[in-house]
């Protein structure tokens, strides 16, 4: 973290997406940008992270992609929650808060 940046602990990365993507559908750039500017630019998630994630919650059903044009009018993948991947992002954003609530208890502890 000597840049500031902080990288994601494993399995994270696909709850940042299906909470990125339950606000609208967006193309990978736009996912991994908001992500940046949400977390202060905190959290940088590079291509190489970003579409190998994508595709494995769009192979569990959690999203679904489809082309579009993008806001400069280039071909973009768009992608965007399924019902299963709107109830999964619940079960994670669930285990997320309970995991950091046990993690900053320990870390507290005298």
């Amino acid at each position: 973290m000597a840049d500031g940046r902080l990288d994601l602990p494993q399995g994270t990365l696909d709850l940042l997406i299906l909470k990125t993507l339950a606000l609208e559908p967006q193309h990978g750039w736009a996912i991994s940008e908001r992500i940046r500017q949400v977390s202060s630019e905190l959290l940088q998630v590079q291509q190489g992270s970003l579409y190998p994630a994508l595709h494995r919650l769009e192979r569990r059903g959690w999203i679904k992609a489809r082309w579009g044009a993008s806001d400069n009018n280039r071909r973009a993948k768009y992608y965007e929650l399924t019902s299963s991947g709107r109830s999964q992002l619940r079960i994670e954003a669930d285990a997320w808060r309970t995991l950091t609530t046990a993690v900053g208890l320990v870390l507290d502890m005298g």
